[in-house]
């Protein structure tokens, strides 16, 4: 992540490749989870970045696929569906598929009561709002 923040992208998506793989398939849902939703971010390209986000959500959703969850990890996964959400409302807001962003960020807001009164929850409902009014801005 610092070097994401730093800039580094390819050093960052290399370093992520290598925990992805790392990882597996059938490593915890949280992991992968938030391994793509932070991959994502390092993405140049739109449609890669789509990709590495419905990662996410499907890492996410894994939890209910018969998987055992510990109560830790799917508190922490109902707390992060807002923000992958929110992600791909972006994502699709950027490839122009009004449609599916709007989709998501339906999917978002109604996610968001999982949100606590902190930055974080401040932060996501705030890009809620903001891709909410691009999405009326277009006529979507």
């Amino acid at each position: 992540m610092m070097l994401l923040h730093g800039g580094d992208r390819e050093e960052a998506r290399n370093r992520f490749q290598a925990l992805w793989e790392r990882i597996g398939p059938d490593g915890d849902p949280l992991h992968r989870c938030t391994l793509a939703h932070s991959m994502a971010d390092a993405q140049d390209d739109p449609e890669a970045e789509l990709a590495w986000d419905l990662r996410a959500l499907t890492a996410a959703d894994a939890l209910d696929d018969d998987r055992p969850a510990r109560h830790d990890t799917a508190v922490a996964l109902r707390a992060l569906y807002p923000s992958l959400h929110v992600n791909l409302a972006a994502d699709f807001l950027k490839l122009r598929r009004p449609g599916a962003a709007r989709e998501h960020l339906d999917r978002a807001r109604a996610a968001s009561t999982a949100l606590g009164d902190d930055g974080y929850g401040t932060g996501v409902r705030a890009a809620i709002d903001r891709i909410d009014r691009r999405l009326r801005e277009q006529g979507a």
